[in-house]
């Protein structure tokens, strides 16, 4: 097993990492709005998104907001993760969504107008 695939096995034994997951694969939200929904600080959120980005699963993307301030919005590349075991091995599979996750930000964006 290599270390991408170590990554991604560790981050899915973490409770907040897939809430996180969960919650992206509906729309991109910022740190904020994650923090709500996944009951976490902050600090946890960011750490973990830190994670999630370096192992490929979420992509961050800066926006504009009414009053010209800019903030991070995230949003899930991940569709599934497989673990497969054959013949005294494993192999760890990430599917990627069939939706581009920048257009899911453009569909949210639009939606706001």
């Amino acid at each position: 097993m290599d270390e991408d695939e170590d990554a991604v096995l560790a981050l899915l034994d973490d409770e907040y990492a897939r809430a996180i997951l969960a919650h992206l694969t509906m729309e991109p939200m910022s740190v904020d709005e994650l923090c709500t929904a996944c009951e976490m600080s902050d600090a946890t959120a960011y750490r973990r998104l830190d994670k999630l980005q370096k192992a490929g699963l979420v992509i961050k993307k800066q926006e504009l907001d009414p009053d010209g301030h800019h903030y991070m919005r995230y949003a899930a590349t991940v569709e599934t993760v497989t673990v497969t075991f054959v013949d005294g091995t494993y192999e760890v599979a990430v599917t990627r969504s069939t939706t581009d996750p920048a257009d899911r930000f453009t569909e949210l964006f639009e939606g706001l107008s």
